[in-house]
């Protein structure tokens, strides 16, 4: 990720940002961090970039030339950079935030969008601000981090380029670090604790010692809702609002929420919506909106009753009273027949109909005699582990869904995630199976060279019991009409729901 920093102090912003956990993903290359002096383009022989504001008033203000002349010579490197012919070509794509008291609140939401971003470009102020003009035209996003007043904009940057940067992939060189902390779920981080076990008389709780895992984790729940509810009582309200709904959708139909569900429990789901019982939440990761109505009658055979429901949903539909959702995103996920139909005529079209794939079970599944859960190499040689980033265009070939840039573009950010895993026989890469963005297991495939061999079914089940070691319940989905792979579902226990989701994109 590229972070561009337009200052009047460059050397502030790479003292502070050069050291720690972001000074080692820049010399790494994982991060890319420039600070553009905006002096360097005054037209002023002095370096001038101030001078008094019209009306009087006390103070000076940034003039709009030499802002737009270093904002407009970070858009024209983006666009050579990207192959484009002219910067404005870019500039549209590209955020441009100005820190400003006046600005949206900066959360842990706003820096999960901005780690999202190629590249971010952050706009520093001094004396008493920057011509509006220049705001106008360049700046996306109006950024505070807090009520108070600075001196300048430099230290408000660089929190927000700390907050983005532990989100980018590979930067905290633990993907566990920045999943579960602080502000994850809705929830503040549980309290932790370090050797020695008793330090001034203080002992550290037994259940930590104990080295059991669930036990663990219930305990660590329950302390995170402790002080969530303790501290932040506006935070644990959003929390059991999200519960609440996750306890409906189970009730309501557990195979066909499946994914719901488990964006919930994983920690990852924002609740976006709940009223008139349709439910809009969204993946804190992957951005996808998933949405279900949980309205009763759809399994009634009666051909009136289903119009009925269907004409209630189309004069009164969460996506008619907030637009504003379709326009900010392209990717929904919706479990219900009736709200797909709906989409289709604003805008949206069908990718792939699916049925849900659930394992119920809470003990690990057999392991299969082609692979062993230590990933020792069994009598036939197979064994299974994480792919290396030099793999990702040889999964993106295989991949029978990697059509354009964009599927190949995906393909390759899951395998530098190190959700992408191989099963080798000796050292040929015989199949390969994931982690979508999501969280559901797919991209499984096997070569034709070594298919009936079952190693698409020893991949699923080391993928399954992978996600039972972490206290999730394993879950895929199976495009309609795939009957190979359902059959290789039901051979391996798994549930099918009865109801389909539809994946929804715009056109």
């Amino acid at each position: 990720m590229n972070f561009h920093v337009l200052t009047l102090f460059p050397d502030m912003i790479m003292q502070g940002l050069g050291t720690s956990i972001t000074g080692r993903a820049i010399k790494q290359g994982k991060l890319n961090i420039e600070a553009v002096d905006i002096r360097d383009f005054s037209e002023d022989k002095h370096r001038r970039v101030d001078d008094y504001t019209y009306g009087g008033g006390a103070g000076m203000l940034m003039q709009a030339q030499p802002v737009y002349d270093a904002w407009q010579s970070v858009m024209t490197g983006i666009a050579k950079r990207q192959g484009a012919d002219d910067f404005s070509e870019v500039a549209n794509q590209v955020r441009t935030v100005y820190v400003t008291p006046q600005g949206r609140p900066f959360t842990q939401k706003m820096a999960e969008e901005f780690a999202s971003c190629r590249d971010l470009v952050i706009l520093c102020g001094h004396y008493e601000g920057i011509d509006e003009r220049v705001l106008e035209e360049t700046v996306t996003d109006y950024v505070s981090i807090g009520d108070y007043v600075l001196t300048g904009g430099e230290l408000a940057a660089m929190v927000i380029v700390d907050a983005v940067s532990r989100l980018v992939p590979e930067v905290l060189g633990n993907e566990e670090s920045a999943q579960f902390e602080s502000f994850h779920g809705d929830l503040l981080e549980y309290p932790q604790y370090s050797r020695p076990e008793v330090w001034h008389k203080r002992q550290v709780p037994k259940v930590l010692l104990s080295g059991n895992t669930r036990e663990i984790e219930k305990w660590r729940l329950e302390q995170s809702k402790l002080r969530t509810r303790e501290r932040r009582p506006d935070l644990y309200a959003a929390y059991e609002k999200l519960q609440a709904a996750f306890a409906c959708m189970k009730e309501a139909d557990k195979r066909l929420h499946i994914d719901m569900l488990e964006c919930i429990s994983r920690g990852r789901g924002e609740l976006l919506c709940w009223e008139n019982d349709e439910i809009l939440i969204q993946d804190r990761g992957s951005r996808v909106l998933f949405h279900t109505w949980l309205t009763e009658g759809w399994d009634c055979e009666d051909p009136h009753v289903q119009e009925s429901l269907a004409g209630k949903y189309h004069l009164d539909n969460i996506f008619q009273r907030y637009p504003e959702i379709l326009e900010k995103n392209d990717c929904i996920c919706t479990h219900q027949q009736v709200v797909m139909q709906e989409l289709e005529q604003m805008g949206f079209e069908v990718s792939c109909p699916c049925y849900q794939a659930v394992c119920t079970r809470r003990e690990k599944l057999p392991v299969t005699g082609l692979y062993r859960p230590d990933g020792k190499p069994t009598d036939q040689g197979l064994t299974i582990r994480q792919l290396t980033p030099e793999y990702w265009e040889v999964v993106a070939d295989w991949y029978h869904r990697a059509e354009d840039e964009e599927d190949y573009a995906y393909v390759r950010s899951r395998v530098l995630d190190g959700a992408i895993y191989g099963a080798f026989l000796g050292e040929e890469l015989a199949g390969f199976i994931g982690f979508h963005e999501e969280g559901s297991i797919g991209m499984l495939e096997v070569t034709p060279k070594y298919q009936r061999m079952h190693i698409g079914m020893a991949l699923e089940t080391y993928m399954a019991n992978d996600c039972l070691e972490k206290g999730w319940t394993p879950y895929g989905q199976v495009i309609v009409g795939n009957e190979a792979s359902l059959a290789v579902q039901r051979k391996m226990g798994l549930y099918l729901s009865k109801g389909l989701i539809y994946w929804m994109h715009k056109k």
